[in-house]
């Protein structure tokens, strides 16, 4: 084995480690001392690879990002000429994916966001160029963006250990959210929604007034 090889097989084995010890015991028991013990490494090891705890959980942000992007892209390439929201499909598609997938990948955003906030510039950037594309192709946008939040909504409910629900029942409410059939009905094109009552009441301050 070239030692090119061994470096990759030992920094894989280090975030592996680091996921576990994430999804056992909590972002706050990661250390580089508790990663070597995971993963069989020698603190050396990890450090050669991996200087402090921030580089580690920068590499698992990076590395799930790029999962998720590779899921994301094969997703599009399969609904992109049958679906009218082909962006949201693949989103909702993706968020589910991680919810579902054991160890999620999402760990690792919770620990950055927990343990560096800053990280988190990472992954919302790309966010918010897919809220972009959302929003455009979308024949109205807010519902398209209530669809989104609420497979946040399930997905980070249930990393926090907060969620009531099931399994069945996640996985029933992720299907509605993605079928477009269930949402046409309730779609209201930007023309035919009530006017912000901001604009309203610029559009009074504009007309002239009428003499007493």
């Amino acid at each position: 084995m070239d030692n090119a090889t061994r470096s990759e097989r030992s920094r894989n084995a280090a975030l592996e480690a680091a996921i576990a010890i994430i999804a056992r015991d909590g972002p706050g028991r990661l250390t580089l001392d508790a990663i070597a013990r995971e993963s069989g490494l020698s603190k050396g090891g990890v450090m050669h690879q991996f200087r402090t705890k921030e580089a580690v959980l920068k590499a698992l942000l990076e590395r799930q990002m790029a999962h998720f992007e590779e899921f994301s892209t094969a997703y599009m390439a399969k609904v992109g000429t049958n679906s009218a929201n082909p962006n949201l499909a693949t989103q909702l598609a993706t968020i589910r994916e991680a919810a579902t997938s054991p160890n999620s990948a999402a760990l690792a955003l919770v620990a950055a966001m927990v343990e560096n906030p800053s990280l988190m510039a990472l992954p919302r950037g790309r966010e918010m160029e897919r809220m972009a594309a959302i929003r455009q192709e979308a024949a109205d946008p807010d519902l398209a963006m209530l669809r989104w939040a609420g497979a946040m909504g399930l997905l980070l409910s249930s990393l926090f250990g907060m969620s009531p629900l099931g399994k069945e029942e996640h996985q029933r409410l992720f299907a509605r959210l993605a079928d477009d059939a269930q949402w046409t009905g309730l779609e209201q094109p930007a023309a035919k929604r009530p006017a912000k009552s901001g604009a309203s009441s610029a559009a009074k301050a504009a007309s002239p007034r009428k003499r007493a």
